[in-house]
């Protein structure tokens, strides 16, 4: 059954779909038309294995440098938006992205699938100056494949 919410905010849409025997699920018509997901499109899956959550996120056909930056920072007002304003200073298109408080006002953890195409600085020295940021405790950046990999 699929459900449609409608407001202010971007329409949401929720669906139940069953995992058949090979662990494939279907999304809904309605769902991948809303998201312009096409027969062959590649989706970034992006498992949360302590919430039991996954974000499917749609990636562009032209998109071919994906990335996945894991920071763990501090849980203070402004963190995040420290962290995406580096990223952005280099280049990095954010296609997806997690944040979530680990301990409430002292460690927050971020997963962000960025879009390197338009990134020229080498991998090391975005990841030294994200480290660099008061709010910012580490950094692990590595390449998305077609593969697996695990956070």
């Amino acid at each position: 059954m699929e459900e449609m919410e409608r407001g202010t905010s971007p329409i949401r849409l929720t669906a139940l779909v069953r995992v058949d025997s090979k662990g494939r699920v279907t999304i809904p018509q309605t769902i991948r038309e809303a998201l312009g997901i096409d027969v062959g499109m590649t989706v970034a899956v992006i498992a949360d294995t302590d919430k039991r959550e996954i974000l499917l996120t749609p990636v562009s056909p032209d998109v071919t440098k994906l990335y996945e930056i894991i920071v763990e920072l501090a849980d203070v007002p402004g963190a995040i938006a420290k962290l995406t304003s580096k990223l952005a200073e280099h280049g990095v298109d954010i296609i997806a992205s997690k944040c979530a408080s680990i301990i409430r006002t002292e460690i927050g953890n971020c997963t962000i699938v960025g879009d390197f195409s338009r990134v020229k600085t080498d991998l090391d020295t975005l990841r030294r100056e994200l480290e660099m940021l008061d709010v910012v405790r580490h950094v692990k950046i590595k390449q998305l494949t077609g593969t697996m990999t695990q956070l």
